[in-house]
């Protein structure tokens, strides 16, 4: 009796120690994970990263959820775009009209939300597209309020019988809020007849039979140069009788494109060196009087002001024990660089 204790003993000694390894193994297992999953963490977004941008390639939209904030302070926040402004005022002001006559039983013409925005690249039409979409859903027209940003490429696909569904599937993503289509006129290419040209044609067909299959649901917004969109407009009836409210988004002074500038570097705490902001102005001022008809009006100077930002790294990279005013300081020589490089920016 005495042995088999003492075996037993022995045995659950050796359990013991056997387990004691295994605890202190599992500890050390439990603090390497933390780095694992780091390691996934950041595996994973940087795959999402690269999907994301794999997306944007082929065409696919961006959807861009309602915000909480007030689109109505939104719009008068923004700078310049004032005649823009009063045109979504007044939209605004004849839907709340319309619709208390309708509650007490009066006539109400018959309403088009559809809209026609007109103008250069870079003059705010996506951003105010955004807006109008949330004041839609404000007035009651639409129920979610988010928009859809989508162009040429995101509707049509390679053969003819596939566009439709595309198109479908985009308009789908679109229902309760608004489907913005940049550079809509390039679904009718000018001259240019068959081939390519049905795909586009394709996608007006079946965009005019879901606005009126979804004509409470759907709210659609075209853009693009004025004469081009003349054009397509006025090569269907459909499009004629759907789209009867046109917004020109005129090209920014040099004045508003400084201010857009100094809104950029607020956002990103950078200020202008005391000799900067007079380089600014003069080379904005030559920039806006030797425009061509693609000039990028805002999208240029937010460029401008992301060149800068690098070649002010570039002159500090090297440095170190930097003070908090070289770090957010903006000089005219790294203007100068970010202007020198900015030929082809559009």
């Amino acid at each position: 009796m005495d042995l088999s204790k003492d075996k037993i003993l022995k045995g659950c000694g050796c359990l013991s120690i056997g387990f004691a390894v295994m605890l202190v193994g599992l500890i050390i297992l439990g603090s390497l994970l933390p780095d694992v999953d780091e390691e996934l963490a950041d595996d994973a977004q940087q795959r999402a990263q690269t999907e994301q941008t794999d997306k944007q390639k082929e065409g696919e939209p961006v959807v861009n959820e309602p915000l909480e904030t007030d689109p109505y302070q939104e719009l008068d926040e923004l700078i310049g775009l004032n005649s823009v402004k009063e045109e979504v005022r007044s939209l605004a002001n004849f839907v709340r009209v319309q619709k208390q006559r309708e509650e007490q039983g009066l006539k109400v013409p018959k309403l088009s939300y559809h809209l026609v925005f007109t103008g250069s690249p870079g003059t705010g039409k996506t951003t105010v597209a955004r807006i109008v979409a949330r004041i839609y859903k404000d007035l009651g027209i639409l129920k979610k309020g988010h928009s859809v940003e989508t162009d040429r490429a995101g509707l049509v696909a390679g053969y003819v019988g596939q566009t439709a569904e595309k198109t479908d599937s985009m308009i789908a993503k679109a229902l309760d809020g608004v489907l913005f289509i940049d550079e809509a006129y390039s679904l009718v290419p000018n001259g240019e007849l068959g081939g390519t040209a049905d795909y586009g044609q394709e996608v007006i067909s079946t965009l005019l039979k879901r606005m009126e299959d979804y004509r409470d649901r759907l709210v659609v917004i075209i853009a693009g140069y004025p004469n081009e969109m003349k054009r397509f407009i006025d090569s269907n009836p459909g499009l004629q009788s759907r789209f009867t409210r046109y917004i020109d988004f005129p090209d920014y002074s040099s004045t508003e494109l400084v201010d857009i500038f100094k809104m950029y570097m607020r956002k990103n705490e950078y200020k202008l060196a005391p000799n900067a902001e007079a380089f600014l102005k003069e080379r904005l001022d030559y920039a806006v009087a030797h425009k061509d008809r693609n000039f990028g009006n805002a999208r240029y100077v937010r460029n401008i002001f992301e060149k800068a930002v690098q070649r002010q790294a570039d002159r500090l990279g090297g440095t170190k024990g930097l003070t908090t005013e070289q770090l957010t300081q903006l000089t005219v020589e790294d203007l100068s660089e970010a202007f020198k490089s900015a030929t082809n920016i559009k």
